[in-house]
């Protein structure tokens, strides 16, 4: 009992990441890879939108 399962209601961790179209500086919930592209907020819902 009292078992939520699933992510803790703490703040998510950011980490810092180069957005690869833009260049611009990111926090992305997530640890990035180096062999995969990070996008900013603003570059992934255009890139989304877009159908990539």
């Amino acid at each position: 009992m009292g078992y939520q399962g699933g992510f803790s209601s703490g703040p998510r961790e950011m980490h810092k990441a180069i957005c690869a179209e833009c260049k611009k500086e990111c926090e992305v919930p997530f640890k990035p890879k180096e062999d995969r592209p990070v996008y900013c907020k603003d570059c992934f819902s255009k890139r989304k939108d877009s159908g990539r």
